[in-house]
């Protein structure tokens, strides 16, 4: 059975936890015990209706302010397939807490207040969805019960938000709309009764059919996290020699070709194995053990590739940062890069731009970044790395920077692409910052 990470985003009682909770309640994915006190719950906040959004407010804070602040995981299932669902702030000041637990998502569920319409904070989350690429969007137009279930207003706040999605749609993200009612589940899991005119997928079909495994597609990467050398074992095991590491995307097969980075030098994986037993082929997201047919050089930090699919050397980066830390970011200053398990410094040779991604307007050579806001930069490294564009594959074209003297993760970075990506890998090679 898969599994389909996803995210929920929208402005400030646009219904988010609202939503989640009538799901989990649809699919029966609630105890008896929990709906019991989520009852009790509501009627001692003086509500005559089960508000299942405390299902997932789960900090005193957000209960007592109705709001979410944290990134809550609600974890649920049907016979078809499981879910994760990363129930994300929708508020600037939480902007941090969208990014990272939207960071995972291959669908992204942003809701629109029927009577508001499409708000700063909707465009915000469409771009950060667009940002991080995730390949199926899902808009859903919250509240109809208080609008008459008006077809002419869904129309209107679609209009609206087709607007701002062409200005920043990226290739091949597939945007579904649907007029839904969250507190009532209309159109969660059964079409409504009360909206004839909408012939559309409930949500529920759209996230049972949505793709889940772009990973598999892209370019195979495992990056070594540990060389397995038995000590005191069995002569058997007197030559093993397994270099351990997640797969992060594609697919690896007994038998492949495979390039060790840096060093180029090449072999043939000639097993697998995965919790201990031989496998023929792992995929992206499976921890693994790869056995190679030759006595390379392979330690902590090699990147494992096919010959025909490396990735570049990077020494200076120009990047996408959402960024994270109440210290703001300057030209000139310097911190940790952390790409896969590898570490190298970082020197911010330039700030490009700041965007406000609620006018879709940038600024052009701001002196910093501040807390929550999202900029364009270049990155002069210490020594290479070997990445690829965000575009092409997001699990080895993101990083993190990280504050030197206090170790705080400072920021959320994107490789964007350059014309430096066109060069022979060879040619970013270079002297230090």
């Amino acid at each position: 059975m898969d599994l389909l990470r996803i995210a929920t985003a929208g402005s400030v009682d646009d219904g988010k936890s609202t939503l989640i909770g009538r799901l989990l309640y649809e699919t029966r994915s609630v105890p008896k015990d929990k709906l019991e006190a989520i009852d009790a719950a509501s009627k001692r906040r003086g509500v005559d209706f089960l508000d299942l959004s405390l299902l997932t407010d789960g900090l005193i804070a957000e209960r007592e302010q109705g709001i979410t602040i944290d990134v809550a995981h609600v974890y649920f299932s049907t016979p078809q397939r499981k879910y994760i669902i990363a129930d994300t702030p929708g508020h600037f000041e939480y902007t941090r807490n969208m990014v990272t637990g939207a960071s995972y998502a291959a669908a992204s569920i942003i809701l629109i207040d029927a009577r508001n319409g499409v708000m700063e904070q909707t465009a915000r989350h469409y771009y950060i969805a667009a940002m991080l690429r995730i390949p199926t969007v899902i808009v859903c137009v919250n509240k109809m019960d208080l609008v008459s279930y008006s077809q002419t207003r869904f129309d209107e706040v679609i209009a609206e938000f087709n607007k701002i999605a062409a200005q920043i749609k990226p290739n091949n993200q597939v945007i579904h709309t649907l007029p839904v009612a969250s507190l009532y589940g209309d159109n969660l899991t059964q079409h409504s009764d009360k909206m004839p005119w909408y012939t559309g997928p409930t949500l529920m079909t759209l996230l049972a059919t949505a793709e889940a495994h772009a990973p598999r597609k892209q370019s195979a990467r495992v990056s070594v996290q540990y060389v397995i050398r038995p000590r005191n074992a069995d002569v058997s095991l007197h030559d093993y020699r397994g270099y351990a590491g997640r797969v992060s995307s594609g697919v690896f097969a007994v038998g492949d070709e495979i390039m060790a980075l840096p060093g180029e030098r090449h072999s043939t994986i000639s097993s697998i194995e995965r919790a201990g037993k031989p496998v023929k082929q792992a995929a992206a997201g499976d921890s693994i053990t790869i056995l190679l047919a030759d006595d390379i050089d392979v330690s902590r930090g090699s990147l494992l590739v096919r010959p025909n699919e490396a990735p570049f050397i990077r020494k200076e980066l120009r990047v996408r940062l959402c960024w994270l830390d109440q210290t703001p970011i300057a030209p000139g200053k310097t911190y940790i890069l952390q790409h896969g398990v590898n570490r190298v410094r970082a020197k911010v040779q330039a700030l490009h731009q700041v965007i406000d991604v609620g006018s879709l307007k940038a600024t052009e050579s701001p002196a910093q970044l501040k807390l929550n806001e999202i900029g364009e930069a270049t990155l002069r490294l210490s020594a290479p790395i070997f990445a690829d564009d965000y575009t092409d594959n997001p699990s080895n074209g993101a990083f993190i920077l990280i504050d030197e003297w206090s170790n705080t993760t400072a920021g959320v970075g994107f490789i964007e692409p350059t014309g430096a990506s066109q060069q022979p890998r060879e040619s970013a090679l270079g002297s230090g910052i």
